[in-house]
């Protein structure tokens, strides 16, 4: 009997533009400069940098933009029983030190300011179909081996609570796509570059593909 094939990975990764009260957002840069950085730094094999996309920061305005992306982005990629799609999710928490592994997403639109095309919803379910506004959707990412593969190297924590902003807008709706495709969805909070340097944050990201990888 042969030994059975490593499963091989693909990660598509999203990234923001700027929105109110952060005119530059790191995770633009990170996803503009990530398939270069990950050229020359290499990734462990089976692991593959799929997508790299710059969403707009815009929930219901922006969602068929969104679900464009993720449809597109799939075709003919899960054929093989073999191979497990991922979408990572990065957004900017400018109040944070420290990389945040965000467990769940919650079926709640409240804006604390209007999104990049006005929009600022109170208190509306994100999926009406999905019930009411305390729904949540959790990852079913190993946060806690994703977690202790990158703790000893980098300030990262898990959290609970993604907030009722775009990121957690998005990530909701990553979340219900990647269950309905049987891909999975996880979202990551980084700080701004004045508190984590441009360099320390381009390689945490590429240790977490590594470790969502070897997590799979």
């Amino acid at each position: 009997m042969g030994s059975e094939a490593p499963r091989r990975v693909t990660i598509h990764v999203t990234g923001f533009k700027k929105f109110q009260g952060v005119a530059q957002n790191p995770t633009e840069t990170i996803a503009s400069n990530l398939k270069n950085y990950v050229d020359k730094r290499g990734l462990l094999p089976g692991v593959t940098l799929g997508s790299c996309t710059i969403l707009e920061t815009a929930g219901d305005g922006a969602l068929a933009m969104l679900y464009k992306v993720m449809e597109s982005d799939i075709a003919g990629e899960n054929d093989s029983n073999n191979e497990q799609v991922v979408w990572l999710h990065l957004g900017v928490n400018s109040a944070s030190i420290k990389f945040a592994i965000e467990q769940q997403a919650v079926n709640e639109a409240t804006f604390r300011c209007p999104d990049e095309l006005g929009w600022q919803p109170q208190q509306l379910p994100i999926v009406l179909a999905d019930g009411g506004i305390s729904r949540t959707r959790e990852t079913c990412c190993s946060v806690e081996a994703i977690l202790d593969l990158l703790k000893e190297g980098h300030s990262v924590t898990i959290s609970k609570d993604a907030g009722r902003y775009v990121c957690n807008y998005v990530y909701y709706h990553s979340l219900r796509f990647a269950e309905q495709k049987g891909h999975k969805s996880l979202f990551v909070h980084v700080p701004l570059f004045s508190k984590i340097k441009e360099e320390t944050q381009m390689e945490f990201v590429a240790a977490l593909l590594e470790a969502i990888a070897s997590t799979c």
